[in-house]
């Protein structure tokens, strides 16, 4: 019983003791590599879905719009509204990413290569899509945690098509709630202010 008591409690310490040596090699499990990319990454750094490096800082841009996006979600037919608006915007210096992520209600449970199909077969996305990251929580991309130090509150997504504005050189501007469309008159003048047409 003792010894049974014993091995509850060393239980309990273990997550506490876990989270306060993550960053020292203490024959962590296979899976924490994976679980560290974000963490590994810089603030303006993604890999692409098709696994390639992708950096906010070095897409040419003047202004990127960053949405947070899901397949399965009330707001996905804004896919076509973000395509439009890149379609309207990129020769001025526009690059809109999209960053799928299965953090609410479990809208992008698909692969990858999934969400590229989805988008590319049914909204015609041409502009760059990340592979799926964590946009909340423990495992968050950096991108969010440095948006939400440079913006406060409203630049942590609260849902899918979450919005934040960035600069050329990864400077978070503004950021948007899921509501507001990819047609909004006052996104659009915060974009245009961007790319300084």
């Amino acid at each position: 019983m003792r010894l049974a008591l014993l091995a509850l409690s060393a239980m309990a310490v273990l997550p506490a003791c876990a989270e306060a040596t993550a960053g020292q090699p203490q024959g962590a499990p296979a899976s924490l590599p994976a679980a560290q990319e974000p963490a590994a990454m810089s603030a303006t750094e993604f890999t692409s879905i098709t696994g390639q490096p992708l950096d906010l800082t070095a897409l040419g841009a003047k202004a990127i719009l960053v949405v947070n996006t899901a397949s399965r979600c009330g707001y996905t037919p804004q896919y076509a509204g973000l395509q439009k608006l890149y379609d309207a915007n990129r020769a001025d210096g526009l690059v809109i990413v999209g960053v799928p992520s299965n953090d609410f209600g479990g809208q992008e449970p698909g692969t990858e290569e999934d969400v590229k199909s989805f988008c590319e077969i049914n909204y015609g996305v041409t502009f760059p899509l990340t592979k799926k990251y964590a946009v909340t929580g423990e495992a968050q991309h950096p991108f969010y945690k440095s948006a939400v130090n440079a913006l406060g509150d409203p630049a942590l997504p609260k849902w899918n098509f979450h919005k934040i504005l960035v600069s050329a050189d990864g400077v978070p501007l503004k950021a948007y709630p899921s509501s507001v469309k990819p047609g909004d008159s006052a996104l659009a003048a915060d974009i245009e202010a961007a790319l300084g047409i």
